[in-house]
């Protein structure tokens, strides 16, 4: 008999958890993904700031998986799903047979509907906007530089970052520290250490997943840190390089976007109910309803049974559904019953910068240094690939030890291609 096929689609956290999880299966595994990288996207705002490179927290798929013998990696994009006859068509035409699928398609930034923002405030999710949030940041400091009028120099000092959750708390901390600990020293002719970074959040605090006083303490080390920080207050429009809060209008150096997520549109693609982030909701065991054969995970998913809320889409969330996924397809796979899926949260983490952390694990609080502490570990231990562990964990301590952030490259758009006549 021909042995079974498996498509996982989407090499991040779950995909990849799953995939690793079905190594020893004696079934034909492919893992299809449109990027030829896993990303570890909690660190994506230390590339937009400068402290790490990209290549520090992004692994091929290939090398990953170099030594899963049952596993083939294709870079393709996945157009949509036939579930009556079980194949996955890619845009290049491809069409993949399968008999179990686990979609773990992921997410994107939402802008609410306001898509045009984008030009003006760019999200957080790939490599691509890292290192285009990190160019826009730098830019403003070297026009900053030569400004010769005050009034510029201070718009061009000033940063507004969008969204109150873990990603602009991040983000927000860590541009300030940029300037006030690394460029400091750097120019000659402004103050970098006078930088306004502004924290917008439309609900009535930041860190809302987190108890009230984590939240409280977060918003005091910002704060202590010299970021802005307004709460309950919207954006209104965002375009020709300035934003409008609640009738107040900047024109910053950069506008960084941390508000939305939604679902990849794949998920709408699959024919199955969805909530309002686009997320596909699932049957108990992770499934498709009326597909017992085709998991969806990670932020794809609404997990909600029993639960007051659905899962949040964060990483420890995508890395137990993809476990629990390729058990379930072991378990199909050995004639067996498939097990519940049962998850523990194990908390929270999100870091202001330096030093200053807030955490709750298994319901211990903690904030300052000893929080911080924990989120280094946490996120080290995390990491994919021993060598970018030492990697990152080198940069971490050098930066501790120096202020230093060795990533702080900027070039031109048309370097390294042929120039027109007369350029």
């Amino acid at each position: 008999m021909a042995r079974p096929r498996i498509i996982i689609i989407g090499g991040g956290f779950g995909g990849l958890a799953c995939a690793k999880a079905l190594r020893k299966v004696d079934a034909d595994l492919t893992l299809v993904d449109r990027r030829n990288h896993h990303l570890f996207q909690p660190l994506l705002y230390q590339v937009a700031t400068a402290a790490l490179a990209p290549s520090d927290i992004a692994e091929p798929l290939r090398a990953i998986l170099a030594r899963q013998k049952n596993t083939d990696v294709m870079m393709a994009d996945v157009e949509r799903v036939d579930l009556d006859a079980r194949q996955v068509h890619t845009a290049d035409g491809r069409a993949l047979p399968y008999d179990k699928l686990v979609v773990a398609a992921g997410a994107r930034t939402s802008w609410f509907g306001n898509d045009a923002w984008e030009t003006d405030a760019p999200g957080l999710k790939t490599l691509g906007d890292a290192l285009d949030i990190r160019a826009r940041v730098l830019s403003a400091f070297e026009q900053a530089e030569w400004a010769a009028d005050p009034v510029e120099r201070g718009r061009l000092l000033t940063f507004v970052v969008v969204g109150g959750g873990p990603t602009g708390v991040e983000m927000a901390g860590a541009i300030q520290e940029l300037a006030r600990h690394t460029l400091r020293r750097e120019f000659r002719h402004i103050d970098a250490a006078a930088t306004r970074v502004i924290l917008v959040e439309a609900g009535p605090r930041i860190l809302s997943t987190f108890e009230a006083d984590l939240s409280d303490r977060a918003r005091a080390q910002l704060e202590s840190l010299g970021v802005t920080v307004w709460t309950g207050r919207r954006v209104q429009e965002v375009g020709a390089g300035r934003i409008l809060i609640d009738g107040e209008e900047l024109r910053p150096g950069a506008i960084i976007w941390a508000a939305g997520v939604q679902a990849s549109p794949l998920g709408a693609r699959l024919g199955a109910p969805t909530d309002r982030a686009g997320r596909v909701i699932v049957e108990p065991d992770l499934t498709l309803p009326g597909h017992p054969e085709v998991f969806v995970i990670g932020d794809l998913a609404n997990y909600a049974h029993g639960l007051e809320r659905p899962l949040p889409g964060v990483a420890p969330v995508a890395l137990a559904q993809g476990a629990y996924a390729a058990r379930c397809i072991r378990a199909d796979l050995a004639g067996q019953p498939r097990p519940a899926f049962h998850y523990v949260d194990k908390g929270n983490l999100a870091t202001i910068g330096y030093n200053r952390a807030v955490t709750e694990i298994f319901g211990l609080k903690l904030s300052g240094y000893v929080a911080w502490l924990l989120w280094v570990f946490v996120h080290l231990l995390t990491i994919v690939g021993h060598r970018s562990r030492m990697v990152v964990f080198v940069k971490w301590a050098w930066a501790w030890w120096t202020s230093d952030r060795s990533s702080r490259l900027l070039w031109r758009e048309d370097e390294g291609r042929p120039r027109s006549p007369g350029a």
